[in-house]
């Protein structure tokens, strides 16, 4: 049977369709292509990597130094270095313990999604909790892959002078002073030009790396701050509605049931106690679009046959379709205010009480 559609149907139809193109229109407001944010967008795609007009010479040595300067621009609201991708904000913490947090919750939220296809079978699939945890793999899954590289990139870019920083200043004021023999003096400086060769040079890679990881860093920056609202509204709803109100048989507390609902947002608060992505607020729009999305789909399974309404508040049916829709559209900004709160109390707390350990990185 397809779906019936009434007249105060049109109102929810409508609802959802404000909603989708009010955050489309946000999102391209913000990130997309118009021409008041031309600059915005080039300095996201560039990562803030700006070269000096002066540039380089083709028929310039190798020695010759190039100057590379930022931008004086103010970043874009809600930009994100490839650094902040898979850096921690706690000075000192190794990239590693990052990649193996993520790579951990990847691995154990895939398998409790795995456990729950096989109990349920795939039909579970149509369930926003589904949906949300399987978002919550897909950002663990990137973050995984992005903390990989930057591992790689810390490895192989981290230049010797951090480590040896003291006698490398120790060294170039003997060599001033002379109290180093001349040999000793020329094979440095011969050193210190081929840094200097060794240093542009790295410069150019170090600017191709934070170029390709430009398109993963946003992918991954929303699906992050999607996960967030998500999470929140999903483990709300279950714990605070449907549990104690709206007894379903798929959703009957149990071990998987509780898990699921839990471990989302203890894996997603533990990435973000340490991680140093931002947190704009404009970006609510891709949380709105994803449940905008999954609202759509169930309109077009229904629409296809499936009788089945996962959440009674979701049923056209009914007369009260139109104020439940627009509660839960409504619902949409405490959920991710929520969480950008708890953003904000991250940075208050951890700067007050460890202000050498922790570093504000927006």
């Amino acid at each position: 049977m397809g779906l019936v559609v009434y007249w105060y149907d049109f109102v929810c139809f409508g609802i959802v369709g404000v909603s989708f193109v009010g955050a489309l229109y946000v999102i391209w407001r913000r990130e997309g292509a118009g021409n008041h944010c031309n600059n915005e967008r080039t300095l996201y795609e560039s990562l803030l990597v700006v070269s000096s007009s002066g540039g380089i010479d083709g028929n310039a040595t190798s020695t010759t130094a190039t100057t590379t300067t930022t931008t004086s621009t103010p970043n874009p609201q809600g930009h994100v270095s490839s650094t902040q991708l898979w850096t921690s904000c706690w000075r000192g913490l190794h990239p590693v313990y990052l990649l193996g947090l993520r790579l951990t919750a990847f691995l154990i939220t895939s398998g409790f999604l795995a456990w729950d296809i096989i109990v349920d079978d795939p039909s579970v699939l149509v369930y926003y909790t589904e949906w949300t945890f399987t978002l919550v793999i897909i950002y663990f899954g990137l973050g995984t892959i992005v903390s990989a590289h930057g591992c790689i990139v810390y490895y192989s870019k981290n230049p010797p002078i951090d480590i040896n920083g003291d006698s490398e200043e120790f060294i170039t004021s003997n060599v001033e002073e002379g109290s180093i023999p001349t040999s000793a003096a020329t094979i440095f400086r011969a050193k210190e030009t081929r840094g200097t060769h060794i240093k542009l040079q790295s410069h150019h890679n170090q600017e191709a790396i934070q170029q390709r990881a430009g398109f993963w860093g946003y992918l991954m920056q929303a699906s992050y701050q999607t996960c967030a609202g998500a999470v929140i509204i999903t483990d709300l709803v279950f714990w605070c509605i449907i549990l104690p109100f709206l007894p379903n048989v798929h959703l009957q507390l149990n071990l998987l049931m509780g898990s699921m609902h839990t471990l989302n947002a203890v894996f997603l608060l533990l990435d973000t106690a340490v991680n140093s992505l931002p947190f704009p607020w404009f970006r609510l729009a891709y949380f709105v679009l994803w449940s905008c999305c999954y609202v759509i789909f169930q309109w077009v399974i229904h629409a296809c046959g499936y009788s089945m309404w996962p959440y009674p508040f979701l049923e056209l049916s009914t007369p009260w379709a139109p104020l439940w829709y627009f509660c839960l559209a409504v619902v949409h900004i405490p959920c991710y205010g929520l969480y950008s709160l708890l953003i904000r109390a991250k940075i208050s707390i951890f700067s007050r009480f460890f202000p050498q350990a922790f570093v504000k990185s927006f």
